[in-house]
């Protein structure tokens, strides 16, 4: 009987023990996610596609960069260094007539991308900055978080000041490379905006990199 007994005990310390081992497996850390598997996604083209409409304007389909010319679509630098990705689409941006002013495009690897950029041409500085100003604030909007308001980055209120005052660094510069500003850290995100000017025309890119 009591053999029994310190049978039963023994069964019941090492039950015990196995559950409390895994007990302790389920309370370590987790894994840090890759990259990829945190913040936007290729699908959230969708939403900015809808977002846009408001304003009429529309988006052709994606299109997947599978040739060299990948670096002109999804090229970023990561400080001073130059930095390619896997996988590349891209989509065009229309004006009410239907004429392709821009693209909107988003880089990374097959699983998901790492960053998104929108280039936008205009004739001069102004002609089309509200257009440029609700595409980049949809972008920021949809892919980074919208809690610009809230977090004022910068020290801007809203996307449209932030651009306002690259305009008038980029009219006050005599150097001819193109104006950048960076905003680090908007929902552990990074921003670019740069303005180029080159023959009479603008080119206006935003790159979100996570």
């Amino acid at each position: 009987m009591n053999k029994l007994i310190l049978i039963f005990i023994l069964i019941a310390i090492i039950v015990i023990g196995v559950f409390l081992f895994s007990f302790s497996e389920n309370k370590s850390l987790p894994e840090s996610k890759p990259i990829y598997e945190t913040g936007f996604t290729f699908y959230d083209v969708e939403q900015i596609q809808s977002t846009l409409a408001l304003q009429n304007i529309s988006m052709s389909s994606p299109t997947a960069v599978t040739d060299h010319t990948v670096n002109q679509y999804c090229m970023y630098f990561d400080g001073d260094v130059k930095k390619t990705v896997e996988y590349c689409t891209t989509t065009s941006i229309l004006n009410p007539d239907g004429v392709s002013f821009g693209n909107i495009n988003m880089g990374g690897t097959v699983d998901g991308p790492i960053m998104a950029l929108a280039i936008i041409d205009t004739a001069d500085v102004y002609s089309s900055k509200n257009e440029v100003d609700f595409v980049f604030q949809t972008m920021i909007e949809t892919l980074v978080c919208d809690c610009w308001a809230e977090k004022q980055p910068g020290g801007f209120g809203t996307v449209s000041e932030w651009i306002d005052m690259a305009i008038i660094k980029h009219s006050q510069s005599s150097n001819s490379a193109p104006l950048k500003s960076q905003i680090n850290g908007l929902n552990d995100m990074n921003l670019t905006l740069e303005i180029d000017s080159k023959d009479g025309k603008y080119l206006w890119t935003l790159i979100i990199l996570k």
